[in-house]
Order: C-alpha cells, then structure tokens, then sequence
C-alpha cells in the first residue's frame, strides 16, 4: 500500500536543555498538532533531555505520565543539540520522523503539512526560515556562513534551514550509518541527496527562558561544519605557501639581475624589509599548521570512537501504542 494510502507511524523528536519555562506549554501547542493526526496516524512524541541542570527533567516526567505516546530519554549530561537529536533519531522507529526545537519559535503546525508533503513522496521536508526578526549581524553572518559552506564542501545547503525538518525511513537509516563525532545534521541530510522540499515559515519568538545558542556554541557548530564537510581550508594553506614561494623565487631573481648587469652596489640591506617578510612568511606558516593540526585533532576525536551521547535512562512505556493507534497497522 503506498504512504498516501495507508497509517503511517510518525515520530517527533524534541531535544531540550533547561528548558523549565517552557516546557509545558510548548507540549500543549504540540498536542493542539498531534491530537488531530492521532486520528489518522500512529504518533509518538520523543523528548530528549540534554542534561538539564534545572527541573525541565520534572516537568517532561509530568508528560510521559500523562501520555502513553511520549517518551523521555534522559542524556548522562550536556552533549549538545546535534548529538540530542541523534539520540532521538537513534530511538526512532516510524515511517517518517520530525525534529524540531522545544522552546517554541519552530510552529509546531507546519507538521501536518510536512506529512503531507512526504505523503505526495518526498524523502525530506526541509523547513526554511524567512522574514526572521533577527539583528544585522547575525542575519549577515548566517547566510554567508550557508553560502561559503555550499561553495567549499561540494554540498548545497539551503539558506537559513533549520533543525526542523521530516525525514523519511530510508534517510533515517542513513543518517544512523553516519557516526561521526563531530556532527552537522543539516549537512548530513542534504549529503544525502534524497529527494527535498522546501517548507517556509516564520520564526516565532521564544515562549520564555533565554537562547541557547550562545555566539561560542553557533561559532563552534560552523566550524564543525567547516572542517567535516571541506577540505577547503587545507587547500588555502597551500595556495598561500606557494604564493609566497613564487615571490621568494621573485625577490632572487630581482636580486641576481643586479649582479649579472653590475650594478649590485645598489643593493642596500634592508633590516625592516627583511623582518617584514619573515613575519609574513612565519605566520602563513602557522596558519598552515594550525589548520593541519585542527584536522588532526578532529581525525584524533573520531578514531577514538567514543560514543556520541549516553544515556541515563528512559521513562515512559516504550512498547505502549500512543491514544488513538490501529489495533493493527495497514501496510
């Protein structure tokens, strides 16, 4: 039976941290969503505590309670964003899964038009922010960060997307085949070529609490991206190294057309000029390092093979069928 045709088993996935605040209410937003596609799919609410140090814990404990089809994984501690909602995509089971954020500025309504778009047969629902009220800078430094990293890693990666998407099955096997530590799920999604929609929406503003995002955690999860999806910046090194190989085969032969036509006297040592190209020369030579030794420290994390997050336990009735499931699924 084809996706249009049949129930489909449908996972949400919600990575929070210290997120107390908003939890609650962001769950009956959720649930205003979910209850009326109950009524024609199978769907589970996966919430992923990313090592809260407040009561977010108590409070998603409070949901799973409530509701047979919400499940809370706990994470050992704080392992990031990208890695909550690996936990989450590890734990999944449906036929398509959606991840979004639980502090509320993803609308949780643009659900029911991700199943539909998956049901007219696309693999992924991308969603694409627009018409954000966000400051200059980091608007500026959001589309040319997405535009570079499309230019250097051969990977095209859509414009102010999110980490509010659908993915279907054959993706969500994908992505689990992926084990990198260092992780960019939006760049791993678009690798893997599935067919994508484009979903706009308008960013809402948080129901409460404050960003997690700090301006370290975006520059950290860029260069992530950076380094795991280009070999780019090893490339500039060396084009920079022989830039400044052509001009010291340059500066020899300026200096030799002296003595070959006699005029050598002219030549003036040069202390400033001298110390001036040293410096150049032994800077590019540290960037060249220090972007070697990014990667090699990257190379170092990943052969180690730690896990990507662990998980302290899970609460709620993982084998239950949430409220409104088929006795028996039609396929």
């Amino acid at each position: 039976m084809r996706p249009e045709e049949r129930r489909l088993s449908i996972d949400i996935i919600v990575p929070v941290y210290d997120e107390e605040q908003v939890v609650a209410e962001f769950h009956r937003g959720l649930m205003a969503v979910v209850t009326p596609l109950r009524r024609e799919h199978d769907v589970r609410i996966y919430y992923v505590n990313d090592g809260s140090v407040d009561h977010t814990g108590a409070e998603l404990l409070k949901l799973a309670a409530d509701d047979a089809g919400v499940t809370v994984v706990e994470l050992s501690r704080n392992f990031g964003h990208q890695a909550a909602l690996t936990a989450g995509l590890d734990r999944a089971e449906g036929d398509a899964v959606v991840t979004l954020d639980g502090d509320g500025q993803h609308p949780p309504e643009l659900i029911a038009d991700m199943v539909a778009l998956y049901r007219a047969g696309y693999d992924v629902v991308l969603t694409q922010r627009v018409g954000a009220d966000l400051p200059a800078f980091k608007r500026w430094t959001s589309a040319a960060f997405y535009r570079v990293l499309s230019a250097i890693g051969n990977t095209p990666i859509t414009v102010g997307s999110a980490d509010y998407r659908l993915v279907s099955r054959p993706v969500l096997q994908a992505l689990r085949e992926m084990r990198e530590y260092h992780r960019f799920l939006r760049g791993m999604v678009a690798w893997t070529g599935y067919r994508t929609v484009v979903l706009p929406y308008t960013e809402r503003a948080r129901l409460g609490g404050t960003p997690k995002y700090s301006l370290r955690r975006m520059a950290r999860l860029a260069a992530e991206a950076t380094f795991s999806f280009s070999l780019v910046p090893l490339r500039i090194a060396l084009v920079v190294g022989l830039c400044f190989l052509v001009l010291a085969v340059a500066e020899a032969f300026y200096v030799l057309s002296f003595w070959l036509t006699g005029k050598q006297h002219l030549l003036v040592p040069g202390w400033s000029s001298l110390m001036f190209m040293l410096l150049i020369v032994g800077s590019a030579l540290m960037i060249a390092l220090g972007l070697v030794g990014i990667y090699v420290g990257y190379i170092f994390q990943e052969v180690k093979r730690r896990p990507i997050y662990l998980i302290r336990t899970v609460h709620g009735n993982t084998g239950a069928k949430p409220p409104g499931a088929a006795d028996e699924r039609e396929w």
